[in-house]
């Protein structure tokens, strides 16, 4: 073949090439907006599917291990001491397990019906009810949070997991569908309804349906009609909203709504329901036990009771249902000193009370660090979870307040000095006919604040309020999260609970540093997590003030004329103040009767408030007499306080550098260095114009101290400590509700001398308390 000829052939061949390369280089149509869209949502969502289902399965591989152990527990709580002793235990005791074949049928029913009517088409975990609920919440219905939750993760959250709103995450959700699904691989439905049936609160401390069956109705769980059965079925969703005895028109809507639930399961029909609706939601149900939330408990849980009431309202606030969430509770419970004031308030060994009725209400904490390691709720009782008397039934606690409302403010304010002169005197309420009473009928005249304070004085401690200022007394106790509504006669007492004075003198003790009073340290939930519970503090005031009113109050213990003597623990160094409360002259009492007396004292180690006093102190018998019933909550405190010194090494407190010690008449005072105060010859004296208004709210709305305060306040000071009291700074009223007053005997003499009213007026308008009988 010629070269031509090859040349040809090769250029044919080449031909078609040039064809395609013309046909691949023509420009493509470009996607439409849509398309890319489209294209973008489908990679979201492979990506969203890719990621959700690694994320799942990283969750699933931490979830904690259920077992049969766990399912068929009864979710007891426990609290264990500061040493790790279990003390209380709920759940355990009020619990009869029902077999499976002792559950009807028709209880099986219902609780499907209301709780999971897809029950026994899913494996645990419902697709379309998880869609239903997440469509609820996104359009705000009030399917909820659990919306989506089968019968089985009910379960499950009821064994390993908290209710705790902290809880409610992702991760514990994913982890709960997990091992729903695993719950429904290794057990049968019938299995898995019994451990529900069984594991479920019901209200009044019961757990599981077929106590509940005893409980409520006296019955065996096959006893029981289609109404009652479906009462039972309605009530875990919030057993104390549906509990009949206490909300019985609730129990009914939602009996009636599990009726409903059956007609819509084909169970029941519309007639049926419509007829059973009509019975009686009290139907058959026993009388209200006597004993509610627990019958006589055993001897810890009855000496620990008030303290774990206390736990129990910590808990509920932080979100948790002690009830199943199956808790172990780590708290600050010195079970030694709860066991020692269990004694001391039950027996007659260390304190002769003249009653049953004298009730008795305490409480003890660490000043360093506000942990409340023993408290009492009241005498002689032994049903479970009774009235807490330290922290639930706020009293006036009369001349204890002294401290923090009247003379920590006029020398955290006004700079005085502990030897800053007052005097006792006939005095009346500015612009009222009511006159401030003492504990006697004569007056000592001019006296410092030491004594007056030591003494229990009233008329000085009403004065010293007024040169204050009731705006800037409010601003100081609303350091200590007080929020009572201030008038004159607030001086001489407010209601307070004894937790709440023990933590407001702990600052004292702590160099004016207020700590929160704490009851829990940590939480152990089911699951294994372990949730620490911090707590707060704040400065409340300088160190100077905290040193200066400890030292005063030291004086009421040791001093000449200390109310508080009879309470001094020898070989310590403490403080505290006596506190009474009178009758109004409408009440017929003795001659010196009173209705509340208490004592707060102090260490470095320790604070120890008690109050004593009658429930319902207006019934005819129910009244303090004066002497050693008047003594009764000193001795309390000595028997408590020097049992839990005996092994301590007892220590003074450190006086701040700029507090100087001085020598004034031969008693040793104190002041604050290069601070200005008024000449102290000078008496406060009152001045003729107040405002009549209450103070409900301080202008001030500080909640910490403002470091410059002393030195602002020491120009001030001189005007408002003046011979006579400037309006502006005094602004005061008068409650008309009550003329409280506080008594507290002398207590070098006290079986002779018990009358010292220190008295709230009894014709004062708004006054927060109703005696005339002088307050001590």
């Amino acid at each position: 073949m010629s070269e031509q000829q090859t040349q040809s052939r090769m250029a044919s061949k080449k031909k078609p090439t040039v064809r395609k390369n013309k046909q691949s280089n023509k420009k493509r149509r470009p996607l439409a907006t849509w398309e890319k869209v489209l294209i973008s949502l489908f990679a979201l969502l492979n990506i969203g599917l890719v990621a959700g289902t690694l994320l799942f399965f990283y969750y699933v591989s931490s979830a904690p291990v259920i077992t049969q152990a766990k399912l068929a527990s009864s979710n007891s709580t426990e609290f264990l001491d500061a040493n790790g002793h279990v003390i209380w235990t709920m759940g355990s005791q009020k619990r009869n397990y029902a077999t499976a074949s002792q559950i009807p049928d028709q209880l099986k029913e219902s609780v499907v019906a209301i709780e999971d009517r897809r029950f026994y088409q899913h494996g645990g975990i419902d697709i379309r009810r998880i869609a239903g609920a997440t469509f609820a919440n996104i359009t705000g219905s009030s399917l909820g949070l659990q919306g989506g939750s089968t019968l089985t993760q009910q379960l499950v959250k009821l064994s390993v997991f908290s209710t705790a709103a902290s809880d409610r995450t992702i991760k514990r959700k994913a982890q709960e569908a997990w091992l729903a699904m695993q719950v429904s691989k290794h057990y049968s439905k019938n299995q898995i309804l019994t451990f529900y049936i069984n594991k479920v609160y019901m209200g009044e401390g019961v757990y599981g349906m077929k106590t509940a069956a005893r409980y409520y109705f006296g019955k065996q769980l096959n006893q029981l009609s289609i109404p009652q059965y479906a009462l039972l079925a309605g009530m875990p969703q919030s057993p104390v909203r549906y509990d009949p005895y206490v909300n019985p028109n609730l129990a009914k809507e939602r009996r009636d709504t599990v009726l409903d639930a059956l007609v819509s399961n084909n169970k029941l029909s519309a007639t049926q329901a419509q007829q059973f609706k009509q019975v009686p939601v009290t139907d058959g149900l026993l009388k209200k036990h006597p004993t509610i939330g627990g019958a006589t408990q055993p001897a810890t849980q009855q000496i620990v009771d008030a303290y774990a009431q206390s736990v129990l309202a910590e808990l509920t606030k932080m979100g948790y249902k002690p009830e199943t969430d199956g808790l172990k509770v780590h708290t600050y419970l010195n079970l030694d000193l709860q066991k020692q004031a269990y004694n001391v308030v039950n027996t007659n060994d260390y304190v002769n009370f003249p009653n049953a009725n004298l009730q008795v209400g305490l409480t003890m904490t660490d000043p360093n660090n506000g942990h409340v390691i023993a408290q009492i709720g009241g005498r002689q009782q032994t049903a479970a979870l009774g009235l807490n008397r330290a922290n639930q039934t706020n009293r006036s606690a009369g001349s204890t307040v002294k401290p923090f409302l009247d003379y920590g403010p006029a020398i955290e304010y006004l700079n005085w000095p502990t030897y800053r002169t007052v005097v006792d005197r006939k005095y009346f309420y500015p612009g009222t006919n009511t006159q401030v009473h003492d504990f006697e009928p004569n007056y000592v005249g001019p006296m410092t604040i030491r004594n007056a304070l030591a003494e229990s004085r009233n008329v000085p401690a009403v004065e010293a309020l007024q040169t204050v200022g009731l705006n800037r007394a409010k601003s100081f106790i609303k350091r200590f999260g007080l929020n009572n509504p201030l008038y004159a006669s607030s001086a001489l007492g407010i209601d307070i609970s004894t937790l709440q004075e023990a933590s407001i003198y702990g600052s004292f003790s702590n160099n004016g540093i207020y700590h929160t009073p704490e009851f829990i340290q940590k939480i152990v939930t089911q699951d294994g997590k372990t949730v620490d519970v911090s707590s707060s503090s704040k400065r409340v005031m300088q160190p100077s003030t905290a040193y200066m009113l400890t030292d005063m109050l030291k004086t009421v213990m040791t001093g000449q004329n200390g109310t508080g003597q009879l309470a001094h623990v020898p070989g310590t160094f403490e403080a505290g103040k006596t506190g009474t409360v009178g009758y109004s002259d409408d009440v017929n009492v003795p001659a010196g009767a009173v209705s509340d007396r208490w004592f707060t004292g102090y260490n470095r180690n320790f604070v120890l408030s008690v109050w004593t006093g009658y429930d319902q102190p207006n019934q005819p018998g129910n009244y303090i007499t004066p002497g050693y019933m008047s003594d009764i909550p000193l001795y309390i405190y000595k028997a408590i306080m020097g049992y839990a010194m005996q092994d301590v090494d007892s220590q003074d407190w450190d006086k701040p550098s700029n507090v100087q010690v001085i020598s004034r008449g031969g008693q040793r005072e104190l002041q604050i260095a290069n601070a200005s105060f008024s000449d102290s010859s000078t008496p406060v004296v009152p001045s003729s114009t107040f405002n009549s208004d209450a103070v409900e709210s301080s202008s001030s709305s500080d909640t910490d101290i403002d470091s410059s305060s002393s030195s602002s306040s020491s120009s001030s000071s001189s005007s408002s400590s003046s011979s006579s009291i400037s309006s502006s700074s005094s602004s005061s009223s008068i409650s008309s509700s009550s003329s409280s007053s506080s008594i507290e005997p002398n207590s070098q003499s006290s079986s002779q001398s018990n009358s010292e009213p220190e008295q709230q007026p009894a014709n004062e308008p708004n006054s927060s308390n109703n005696n005339s009988t002088p307050n001590k």
